[in-house]
């Protein structure tokens, strides 16, 4: 049979597996139920709201329980413990599997895209019924028909695609918030970085398509939306009509009935003085920047290869702090990397005393076959990695909680997002700048925007109340 788009052929795969769900639901006498478990980043996060919108229109019902009758796991790979958590995982599931024979269990993601990876899998977890990698997911639908219907073991890995396939069914978590791919892949090759080898090269949607795709997010009652990829300073580039990233965050915030906006993640060798301008003339534009550092040495920096030095990235924040005073600027620092000496650590210090970011998410260095660091000379010791690791997060704690104080007693504006789990009659939400308040509220809140009094400050979060 003919397709005209793959999105129309996954559609009718769609409808196939379908058929063979309810024939199943008939002889068992209940639903069947779908689990899919999710790893890494926003933009995986992402691709699982299409997983899940593609088996509950086949008639899977979604549970969180992995006693279900089909589990996916939607891999990460950017660090080796990744890995090791899905090899436990699994070795769990193969007892649950022993149970009910007929249970389908699915890998999917960038751990799929590592030849080694799926040789081991073959080779040890042979209970697996089906994987794919991350150029191939918009095919889930036709591969789990091949699955139902002939009941061998199905794997397709792609190499690379220049595919966009977005207009796929979606169940989202939230019905107030959203994310929205803008682009795919990586073509910056940082040497620790295994991302532009398992997601591919760049490649930028259409802006129109993205408009489009919001606006509908909008009439569905979704009041922000983030914009997703690798790096989003670095949209347009392979369009045929290019346009840059600050001329797409003007004609998103142009949508009548957004009221906000995120993005992640930057680089900051593309970041322009055009985009710092349009977050400073646009007030839909959250007040929240990522700009991972990774090192504050220069030599390392270089042999990470990031084509910035530290003096870049202490202007890049100067000129960011300038033009919005008060965003809210978070980072991520590599503590270990191959060859990182004393001396270089302590130029990672002086750049989070100078730049006295808001939050710091710091990873221990992790040798990730494939990439070039993992050849480099130089390990660094595990007991000097911690050491590091130890002083790095005192100082980062410290000027954290500072920060979170400065704005006490400020009334700011609060999406409140979902009903606080520990504290009974307790709603949670954000502020412009991500930082979490908890306050005294109804769930009939959730979704909407509200005006919060910040009145204590608890190292990470605040507690607040709603001001009418």
């Amino acid at each position: 049979m003919e397709f005209q788009t793959e999105e129309e052929k996954q559609l009718y795969y769609i409808d196939k597996c379908r058929e063979i769900i309810k024939q199943k639901e008939n002889k068992l006498g209940r639903k069947l139920t779908a689990c899919v478990v999710t790893f890494g980043c926003q933009m995986n996060f992402k691709d699982s709201e299409k997983l899940v919108g593609t088996l509950t229109e086949m008639g899977y019902e979604e549970t969180d329980d992995e006693h279900a009758d089909l589990v996916l796991y939607n891999t990460c790979t950017v660090r080796e413990n990744a890995n090791y958590k899905i090899y436990g995982r699994l070795g769990y599931l193969s007892k649950i599997k022993e149970q009910n024979p007929d249970m389908i269990v699915g890998l999917c993601g960038c751990m799929m895209q590592e030849k080694h990876v799926v040789e081991k899998l073959n080779k040890s977890y042979r209970f697996i019924d089906l994987i794919f990698g991350t150029h191939n997911l918009y095919n889930f639908a036709g591969l789990l028909y091949e699955r139902l219907t002939e009941d061998h073991k199905v794997e397709e890995i792609l190499d690379g695609t220049t595919k966009i396939v977005e207009d796929l069914p979606t169940k989202r978590k939230y019905s107030f918030k959203s994310g929205v791919n803008i682009m795919y892949g990586c073509n910056n090759f940082c040497s620790y970085c295994i991302v532009p080898y398992v997601r591919g090269r760049e490649r930028s949607r259409k802006p129109e398509d993205i408009i489009q795709e919001i606006k509908k997010l909008v009439s569905e009652g979704v009041v922000e939306i983030m914009l997703l990829g690798q790096n989003v300073n670095s949209y347009g580039k392979t369009l045929d009509e290019p346009i840059n990233f600050a001329e797409l965050l003007r004609r998103v915030a142009q949508i009548d009935g957004l009221k906000r906006i995120r993005f992640m993640t930057s680089h900051p060798k593309d970041l322009s003085d055009e985009l710092i301008e349009t977050m400073h003339s646009s007030e839909k534009i959250c007040k929240q920047f990522h700009l991972p550092l990774q090192s504050g040495s220069d030599r390392i920096l270089k042999e990470m290869n990031r084509h910035y030095t530290k003096d870049d990235y202490l202007g890049l924040v100067e000129k960011l702090r300038g033009s919005v005073p008060d965003i809210g600027l978070s980072t991520d620092i590599i503590v270990g990397f191959p060859g990182e000496t004393e001396e270089d650590f302590e130029e990672t210090l002086d750049v989070i005393k100078k730049c006295r970011f808001d939050s710091v998410f710091t990873f221990i260095y992790s040798k990730r076959t494939g990439t070039p660091a993992a050849e480099m000379p130089d390990q660094v010791e595990e007991s000097v990695i911690k050491d590091r690791f130890d002083r790095l997060l005192k100082v980062v704690n410290e000027i954290s909680n500072e920060k979170i104080n400065e704005k006490l007693g400020e009334t700011v504006e609060v999406l409140i997002e979902e009903k606080n789990e520990r504290l009974k009659d307790y709603i949670s939400g954000r502020l412009s700048n991500n930082t979490v308040v908890h306050v005294p509220g109804d769930e009939i809140l959730i979704g909407t925007l509200q005006n919060v009094k910040l009145i204590e400050a608890k190292g990470f979060y605040y507690m607040g109340e709603i001001v009418n």
